[in-house]
């Protein structure tokens, strides 16, 4: 792959090297110049306060966030119980998994 510099020292990521970092307009990258080499890497915030308060979950379980996400009931125990109840239809596999989480 190849960019050019600009007149204002502005490059242009090639479309390919965007696509498989992740890219997009405002991602902010750190630069460093290391033996002779430019390197650029996708700046990674590991902050989760700035995720505090973005989601909220109206008073349900985890389990019920992720049924609601996947669409249906997820098998937590891998038995032949839960095997046969995830080739349920999806509302009969709700009704039997939320049942079960009541006991």
């Amino acid at each position: 792959m190849e960019a050019t510099v600009a007149e204002r020292g502005q490059i242009t990521l090639p479309k390919e090297a965007r696509d498989k970092l992740g890219l997009s307009p405002g991602t902010k990258l750190e630069v460093e110049i290391k033996n002779g080499q430019l390197l650029l890497r996708k700046k990674v915030s590991l902050q989760m306060s700035k995720w505090v308060g973005k989601f909220s979950t109206n008073g349900q379980s985890t389990d019920e966030v992720m049924e609601d996400l996947r669409g249906r009931p997820f098998p937590w125990t891998g038995s032949t119980e839960d095997k046969r109840i995830a080739n349920l239809p999806h509302d009969e596999a709700v009704k039997l998994l939320k049942a079960r989480r009541k006991k």
